[in-house]
């Protein structure tokens, strides 16, 4: 790569993300001020990124720009570092989300699923007591079972539906204890269960109750958690691919950098 270009490149792309640092630490901002409390707990993390993606890129930067070859390679550890954080979450993202598979219900368009099912990790960070308080609070405001009703409006569309992990885990008694189900939100609760399963006694018609303390919304959740977890880790695949040709690119300015001060 030619003296000029690497440095040119350089300069620019670290421009553009110090663009897209401020604009993700003005939407942390903006997110601080909403009444959602679980909105409003991404806060933290997002203007952390923010100011980390900042502090990488002013670096890269000015390095580029005073053809620094000491910021440039401090530059490049930091942009090492962040190489080394996606390739080892990845992995453990991969690792994590390895177990868990629906179970097919004999009548139902949907899979159900059990915690039991799940790495020990996600069994042991959903039995947390503070953390499932705090989700369980974000899936009775997110309203996804009182929505249940007004997307279903008679029992024969409610039986052929095709839910979600977190519908069918959270919103709904498990198949197994056979509870009739009189419309989408309600279901009769005189019969007897004819499990044992101790999800069947946890399950009630109220709207801030429903299945929310069951094992099965617990393993609604990690399913959801799986299959986003597995997006975030494909899109963290091609991020570091995009980030070794930066660092690449960097790794020649500052080569060049080295190069024109040694001449001077």
């Amino acid at each position: 790569m030619g003296v000029g270009t690497s440095t040119f490149v350089t300069r620019w792309i670290n421009f553009l993300t110090m663009l897209l640092a401020i604009a993700v630490i003005i939407f942390g901002i903006w997110i601080s001020t909403q009444h959602d409390g679980c909105r409003k707990s991404l806060t933290v993390p997002l203007i952390s990124l923010g100011a980390v993606i900042f502090l990488i890129s002013i670096v890269g930067f000015l390095g580029a720009l005073k053809n620094s070859s000491i910021l440039l390679w401090i530059y490049l550890i930091m942009l090492l570092l962040v190489l080394v954080g996606i390739l080892v979450f990845t992995v453990t993202v991969f690792i994590v989300t390895n177990d868990g598979l629906g179970h097919k219900v004999k009548g139902l368009r949907y899979k159900e699923y059990r915690l039991q099912d799940y790495s020990s990790w996600f069994i042991k960070e959903l039995n947390n007591s503070g953390n499932w308080e705090r989700l369980r609070g974000c899936l009775v405001k997110a309203k996804h079972c009182n929505n249940l009703s007004k997307k279903y409006k008679t029992l024969t569309e409610y039986k052929l539906a095709k839910l979600n992990p977190i519908e069918a885990g959270c919103c709904r008694p498990p198949s197994q204890c056979g509870y009739p189900a009189v419309n989408a939100s309600y279901y009769d609760l005189t019969f007897h269960p004819v499990s044992s399963n101790i999800d069947c006694k946890r399950y009630k018609n109220y709207r801030a109750t429903k299945c929310y303390d069951c094992d099965s919304c617990k393993a609604g959740v990690a399913q959801y958690m799986k299959t986003e977890w597995r997006v975030v880790a494909m899109f963290n695949v091609v991020l570091f691919v995009i980030l070794c040709i930066i660092y690449f690119v960097g790794c020649c300015a500052r080569r060049n950098a080295a190069t024109s001060y040694s001449k001077c």
